[in-house]
């Protein structure tokens, strides 16, 4: 396994992209560029902004330490899960067949006709070994969750803090999702990426049980 929450036995304690007690926000100073083009930092480095130049929040790096803080996901390890297509839980590759790269999700499909075709996901995939953890030990999946084959996960957009000139800094508005196109986005510090889930198919747990790793 190449995840980092992991005890020293190699058992998972905490999935890939939980972020720990020791992982709080970096405290950055952030400015309006100049010409009121968004924000930034004010030391900023090359490494905070992402491929297409969104500024994503700093926070340390620190996995080995503290607690886990499973109602709070480390930006820097959704990123690279999403955007590498790696397993949330170990970090190893997502399973992939030619039906599509397998996500595991809560149940919503009250919540639209063939749901969740076109949903907007800052979810990371799995790999079918993580399915069984996933479901044994997340309470929130243990209220209903289904695996899903996805052909198509375009990179469409960041979910983040959306913020407006002050008077004296930049000051936050309201939590957004925007798209990469959406001149906002200068605006706002990015904390997930999000990927837009088409082609999908249910897949029935019985035909991943040979590959769950069942802890």
């Amino acid at each position: 396994m190449t995840g980092t929450n992991l005890a020293q036995s190699g058992r998972i304690v905490a999935p890939y992209v939980t972020a720990t007690a020791a992982e709080q926000d970096l405290k950055c100073s952030l400015v309006v560029r100049p010409g009121s083009l968004g924000i930034g930092y004010a030391q900023e480095l090359p490494g905070d902004r992402d491929h297409l130049g969104v500024l994503w929040q700093k926070v340390a790096e620190r996995p080995e330490e503290g607690k886990p803080e499973f109602a709070r996901v480390h930006p820097a390890r959704q990123r690279r899960a999403m955007y590498e297509l790696l397993c949330q839980v170990c970090a190893g590759p997502a399973d992939q067949t030619s039906d599509g790269v397998l996500w595991l999700l809560r149940d919503h499909r009250e919540d639209w006709p063939r749901w969740p075709e076109g949903m907007a996901s800052v979810e990371p995939p799995v790999c079918a070994r993580c399915v069984a953890i996933s479901l044994k030990r997340c309470p929130a999946l243990q209220r209903g969750a289904v695996a899903v084959r996805v052909r198509s996960f375009a990179i469409v957009g960041v979910r983040g803090t959306l913020y407006r000139p002050g008077m004296f800094a930049p000051t936050p508005i309201a939590a957004s999702e925007l798209d990469y196109g959406n001149p906002q986005i200068r605006w706002l510090v990015a904390v997930a990426l999000i990927r837009k889930l088409r082609g999908c198919s249910f897949v029935p747990f019985d035909e991943l049980r040979d590959a769950m790793d069942v802890k």
